[in-house]
């Protein structure tokens, strides 16, 4: 499945940096629709950041404009509103193949390079005084 390839990576970038696994915690939502709100939760949970992993497929219905709108639009609010770093790591992709080649395949792994940046940022907000914590 893609979004357990991108769970891996981001797992694999978080422990190469020294993150242990009893400091990372994995929460699983039914959809990328549902990423927003529990990111917002998760903001008043005390976490350096937040990495949303997804996938969403096109299909031959508008659904797959609106999902992605919603979701980039809502985590981009968040992640304005919150002093939690969000980083949005969903792949939005034509097909299975582009999925599956951007999550560990030819192109890299979106799950690794959300990790990336999460501590990227979260190093960032630290320093300028503002990471982590209660938004």
């Amino acid at each position: 499945m893609v979004t357990d390839r991108l769970l891996e990576g981001a797992r694999a970038t978080l422990r190469e940096h020294g993150v242990g696994e009893e400091a990372i915690d994995v929460v699983f939502v039914p959809g990328a629709w549902e990423l927003t709100p529990a990111a917002r939760h998760a903001t008043t949970m005390g976490y350096d950041a937040i990495v949303a992993l997804g996938c969403v497929v096109r299909g031959d219905t508008p659904h797959f404009e609106l999902i992605c709108r919603s979701v980039t639009e809502g985590l981009t609010r968040l992640n304005a509103e919150q002093r939690t770093p969000i980083v949005l790591g969903v792949l939005t992709t034509e097909n299975m193949a582009q999925a599956l080649d951007r999550a560990g395949g030819t192109v890299g792994n979106l799950g690794s390079q959300a990790a990336e940046a999460a501590l990227t940022m979260s190093d960032l907000l630290t320093k300028l005084g503002e990471g982590g914590g209660e938004g």
